[in-house]
């Protein structure tokens, strides 16, 4: 008995629409940079977002001072977050109701702000509620810990979501050894959590690189600016805006590795997992 030819000829029906279907999207796709190409004044493109005179001087300035700051920044919130993070994530597992309560108040609290709040506060709030006391290491000091109490919060949800992720029977046999809680959270649990969560710090070290430009509202010195403000700054000043196109691609030269950073430990992780 001959087989039904029906079903063959349905399927290669579909796989014909789905064939000229994606033809179309690409033809569109090429139509619309056709388009865009024929209009756009590239002369006026160039001059303006490109132009190698401005950008030859914008150099070494721009890595010396913009990014170096901006490095320097992230890098004192990074170290002050996941230090605030892991003491937050512990108190928020902590049997103690105090400890707690306090570490959910200040998750939520400072998840719910917006960072450029934060950064108004530290830099004008904090110097009015306290006269004559500064931070140390000045605007640096004042960044730092802004970022720091911004990051803090989540880091501190991503590190309690690692320790417990860490199976129960690890703490039960660190316990059965002899052991105290804290012993066994200080050498085992915390250890193999912070293994588990270095992705997703990566993804946060890359938020904190970019909410870095953020400190130009603290009030910098020409020397304390970072990416953007440098941009900022040489693109008034120039009266054109290869400075803030030359700056976002030095965010791109960073953060652009770290998100391929964070792919492949996520990769490796899961591939681990399995």
């Amino acid at each position: 008995m001959a087989a039904n030819p029906a079903p063959a000829r349905s399927g290669a029906a579909r796989r014909r629409r789905r064939r000229l279907v994606r033809g179309g999207e690409y033809g569109l796709v090429v139509a619309v940079l056709v388009a865009v190409g024929a209009l756009a004044d590239w002369n006026s493109l160039r001059t303006n977002f490109f132009n190698t005179d401005v950008i030859g001087g914008l150099f070494p300035d721009i890595i010396t001072i913009g990014l170096r700051n901006t490095v320097v920044y992230t890098a004192i919130g990074f170290v002050l977050g996941l230090t605030a993070g892991l003491v937050l994530a512990l108190m928020r597992l902590s049997s103690v109701p105090p400890y707690r309560w306090f570490a959910i108040g200040y998750v939520e609290v400072f998840r719910g702000l917006p960072a450029l709040l934060i950064f108004i506060f530290v830099g004008v709030g904090v110097p009015l509620a306290f006269p004559g006391t500064s931070l140390p290491g000045g605007v640096y000091g004042q960044a730092g810990l802004a970022l720091a109490l911004v990051s803090a919060a989540y880091m501190a949800e991503t590190i309690r979501a690692g320790i417990q992720a860490v199976p129960r029977g690890q703490m039960e046999a660190a316990r059965s050894l002899g052991m105290s809680h804290s012993r066994a959270m200080r050498t085992i649990i915390v250890p193999q959590a912070l293994r588990t969560v270095v992705p997703p710090l990566t993804n946060e070290l890359v938020l904190l690189f970019k909410d870095s430009s953020l400190a130009l509202f603290i009030g910098v010195s020409l020397d304390q600016r970072e990416l953007a403000k440098f941009g900022q700054d040489l693109a008034g000043e120039k009266n054109n805006t290869t400075p803030i196109v030359v700056a976002g691609l030095c965010y791109l030269a960073v953060t652009i590795p770290l998100g391929y950073l964070a792919r492949r430990l996520e990769a490796r992780r899961g591939g681990e997992a399995r």
